[in-house]
C-alpha cells in the first residue's frame, strides 16, 4: 500500500483525493466507514459515498493495486459517457519470472473509470434503489456502469474508451476479491513483456508488491 500510494500522489499532482476505507487511512480526505462485509456490491457501494463528497466536476476511480500513470488522471470523459482506460498491463505476483501482459479485447474494469461525478452519482443510486436486497443481486453482472444495465433493469449508460502512454499497471494478487474465482489458473495476456518504457523491468515492479 505504502508503494501504491506514493506513486498515486505522484501522478495525481494536486488533484483533490477522497479515500474511503474500514479502517483510517492517510490518504487525502479519508472516509472511514467501519468494519463491513468485504463484498463485489461493496466496492461500488463506497465508491458512491466516495463521489458524494467530491466537489469537482470530474472524478476518477482508483485502487490500491493499481500503479497509476500520470497520464491516466489527465483524460477528461466525453458529457454523459463513462471513460475507461484500457491502457492497463497486468503483473501476477504468483509468475516466476515476473512478466507484463496485456489482454486487450476491450475489457474495462473501475479502477480505470473517469467521468462526470453526477452521472456516476445518478448511476449508482439507480442501482441501490432497484436492488435494495444486496441478497438478491447478481453479482455476475453487478458490474461497471455501461456494462450490463440492461440485465440489472436500469438506465442503459454509454461507454467509451482511451488509451494512455505510459499504461498503468494492475497487479493480479492472492488476497483481491476476484482471486476466488480462477485464482492462479487466471491466463497471462497474449502480448507479453518483460520490459515498459517508463516503468522498467518486471523483476523491479513486482518488488513495490512484494519486496
Amino acid at each position: 500500500m505504502a508503494n501504491t500510494k506514493k506513486i498515486l500522489l505522484e501522478a495525481i499532482g494536486e488533484i483533490p483525493i477522497i479515500s474511503v476505507s474500514q479502517k483510517p487511512m492517510d490518504l487525502g480526505t479519508n472516509i472511514c466507514v467501519g468494519d463491513s462485509l468485504r463484498s463485489h456490491v461493496n466496492i461500488y457501494r463506497q465508491a458512491l459515498i466516495g463521489a458524494k463528497e467530491t466537489k469537482t466536476k470530474y472524478i476518477a476511480l482508483a485502487e490500491d493495486d493499481v500503479l497509476y500513470s500520470p497520464q491516466h488522471f489527465k483524460h477528461r470523459s466525453s458529457p454523459n459517457k463513462f471513460a475507461y482506460n484500457l491502457a492497463v498491463w497486468g503483473i501476477f505476483t504468483w509468475t516466476d519470472p515476473p512478466i507484463f501482459s496485456y489482454k486487450g479485447g476491450g475489457r474495462i474494469n473501475l479502477n480505470s473509470l473517469i467521468c462526470e461525478r453526477d452521472l456516476f452519482i445518478e448511476a449508482m443510486e439507480e442501482r441501490f434503489v432497484r436492488w435494495p436486497d444486496e441478497s438478491k443481486i447478481d453479482t455476475n453482472i453487478w458490474a461497471e456502469p455501461g456494462k450490463y444495465e440492461k440485465y440489472l433493469k436500469v438506465t442503459i449508460r454509454e461507454v467509451e474508451h482511451f488509451y494512455t502512454n505510459p499504461p498503468n499497471i494492475m497487479f493480479s494478487h492472492e488476497t483481491a476479491l476476484s482471486f476466488s474465482g480462477l485464482g492462479t489458473r487466471k491466463r497471462v495476456g497474449e502480448m507479453r513483456a518483460t520490459e515498459i518504457p517508463y516503468w522498467g523491468r518486471a523483476e523491479n515492479i513486482i518488488k513495490l508488491y512484494k519486496p
